[in-house]
């Protein structure tokens, strides 16, 4: 096995890098610096999701960084909502929670490309099927050559 590229180390450093900063930025606002209650907020618990990809980024499975690269942008929305609607404190946090959103989108698509790219077709189906034995899930639920269907 080939050591990974530059690329794909990076990508993989500053994904989790954003995540955990998304992870404690969550806690941290809604428990002490701008929670909706004084006191501190139940809404901390929503960085609960965010703990789940955290192992498969750091174990590198690819199927990871593909579903956290469609998770993060219920982040980003709940963080440009908030930019735009809360004041003070709270709408510098949220500005802050959309560059991190941004910032994990963008390391996890270079991250999954590199890997796909120095992977090759047979890796790719590789994976796929690995990914269907894991899971129970067929490997291509529509295979290429199958049949095409006449109206």
């Amino acid at each position: 096995m080939t050591p990974p590229s530059a690329a794909v180390r990076q990508s993989r450093w500053l994904a989790v890098a954003s995540l955990i900063a998304l992870i404690v930025l969550g806690l941290a606002w809604e428990l002490w610096l701008a929670p909706l209650r004084p006191g501190g907020s139940w809404w901390a618990i929503k960085v609960l999701p965010l703990t789940l990809p955290l192992a498969g980024l750091l174990k590198r499975r690819m199927y990871t960084y593909r579903w956290l690269s469609l998770l993060v942008w219920l982040y980003f929305t709940e963080g440009v909502v908030r930019a735009t609607s809360d004041q003070g404190l709270s709408a510098v946090l949220a500005g802050v929670q959309v560059l991190l959103c941004v910032l994990l989108f963008i390391a996890c698509v270079i991250h999954v490309r590199q890997r796909l790219k120095a992977a090759g077709k047979e890796a790719v189906a590789a994976d796929a099927a690995r990914h269907a034995i894991e899971s129970g899930a067929p490997a291509d639920p529509v295979p290429a050559t199958a049949p095409r269907s006449q109206p």
